[in-house]
């Protein structure tokens, strides 16, 4: 080693053991929250806020103090969670942002470190195909492949169509977005860090609010899933929400942000169960829409 580098080498080793031990004397718990503090503390770059301009023409709709706490929540996101390209995808600060800020709307104001469990995200330029597996009334297992916008694994990945990820910033109001969907299986599996899948349950704080949750979502699932056995269409919500209880949360929680009004008003209960656990009301945030059924995604 060259003698001009010991000191700079020396002066260096220091404050990086000081982190160490300063890591280590927290917690993993207070040393995550103070680096989340410090991205907090710095500027949202003037780039991302043309990106969103650009790309995402709801958030400069959204109240001022709304658009801060996203900005915020998405820094933490970007900073946190890597972004992996798929397909011969190239991933820009374009993509990061355009998904994160999107995503921050389910974490304004989340209890805790939400997505915790959150490994990274993975972005393929265009839907992507997936082997399915499906049985069917006899017990037989069909195998085959499906073209799909986005996923949610248990593991803490989840994938996501770009080609749909700009569609769904650039039509608020169509009560479809790939984004909310698949964050609100991550928000649903948060719960699995401990062990356990997407149930159409994600975590809350008291018994109390757990019951009241398994009782609304669990009657307006069976009523959807009953209305559609006796050949009327699934409305607002749409036919795939009857997949599971999972899938339910997922597309309640596309609605509940990007068609708000209508959901107010068509599913007053399920409205009063997402804004308790969002701890936001996106009816301010955007002009009342018609009631025009969505179309089965």
């Amino acid at each position: 080693m060259p003698e001009s580098l010991a000191p700079w080498i020396a002066a260096a080793f220091v404050p990086l053991m000081a982190l160490m031990a300063a890591a280590l004397w927290w917690g993993p718990g207070r040393w995550r929250r103070w680096r989340q503090a410090r991205v907090v503390a710095t500027p949202f770059p003037a780039e991302w806020r043309a990106i969103l301009r650009r790309r995402m023409p709801l958030f400069a709709r959204l109240p001022a103090d709304v658009q801060l706490r996203a900005k915020k929540r998405a820094q933490v996101l970007l900073a946190e969670v890597p972004f992996v390209g798929c397909g011969g995808l190239v991933v820009t600060d374009e993509m990061r942002v355009l998904v994160a800020t999107q995503a921050a709307l389910l974490l304004l104001h989340a209890r805790g470190d939400a997505l915790a469990a959150l490994r990274e995200v993975w972005l393929y330029p265009d839907p992507f195909v997936v082997p399915t597996r499906v049985a069917d009334g006899s017990g037989l297992v069909h195998e085959g492949v499906q073209a799909r916008s986005g996923e949610s694994w248990q593991r803490g990945t989840l994938v996501l169509a770009w080609s749909q990820v700009l569609v769904d910033a650039a039509t608020p109001g169509t009560g479809h977005n790939v984004v909310i969907h698949e964050f609100a299986h991550q928000l649903d599996q948060a719960k699995g860090q401990a062990g356990g899948g997407a149930n159409g349950a994600p975590w809350l704080p008291t018994a109390r609010l757990r019951r009241r949750w398994a009782e609304v979502l669990g009657r307006e699932f069976g009523l959807l899933r009953a209305g559609l056995a006796e050949g009327r269409d699934g409305g607002l919500l749409g036919a795939y929400a009857a997949t599971d209880p999972a899938e339910f949360f997922a597309v309640a929680s596309e609605r509940f942000f990007d068609r708000p009004h209508d959901l107010a008003t068509q599913y007053p209960a399920l409205w009063e169960q997402l804004k308790s656990l969002y701890r936001c009301d996106p009816r301010w945030w955007v002009a009342a829409t018609d009631t025009t059924p969505v179309a089965a995604a």
